[in-house]
């Protein structure tokens, strides 16, 4: 089973909003199956208490999630946005990031959240790779370039 599809990445996403894109994001794992109906309310919910920007340089992401309980089987969605949208920083939770990448964890065992945040924490961490999955406009392209990289 592989953790990221093609048809749950999106490149170029118009989202004007944090709520707008995890809706999104949450109603296609929805309609594949990977998570409950409740899913994008407890994705919301726990955003609102522990915020999921992250400050990574000049390319701020987000990475929005929730409990294990609310998956049906695990997947990933990643997005590139066409216009920053604001995010809350995880770490200074008043402070607001213009995020331009979202990756939604949907995550079914509970360990394998820190494994695959610490594939995304490099991947993050890479300033020209951000830079280079910003520019491109085909999801398939996108997918293929984060797939080498998952």
């Amino acid at each position: 089973m592989k953790i990221l599809e093609p048809d749950l990445v999106f490149a170029h996403v118009k989202a004007t909003s944090s709520d707008e894109i995890i809706h999104y994001l949450a109603q296609k794992l929805q309609n594949k199956g990977k998570v409950k109906i409740s899913f994008e309310q407890a994705v919301k919910k726990r955003e609102l208490l522990y915020p999921t920007g992250l400050p990574s340089g000049e390319i701020a992401v987000a990475i929005p999630h929730t409990d294990v309980d609310y998956v049906n089987e695990a997947a990933i969605t990643f997005a590139t946005l066409a216009q920053p949208i604001e995010f809350h920083n995880m770490v200074i939770t008043d402070e607001i990031l213009r995020v331009q990448i979202v990756v939604m964890l949907a995550l079914k065992n509970p360990h394998s959240q820190v494994e695959m945040l610490q594939k995304l924490m490099a991947l993050f961490q890479d300033q020209k790779l951000l830079k280079q999955l910003k520019g491109i406009i085909s999801s398939q392209k996108l997918y293929q370039v984060i797939s080498e990289h998952i």
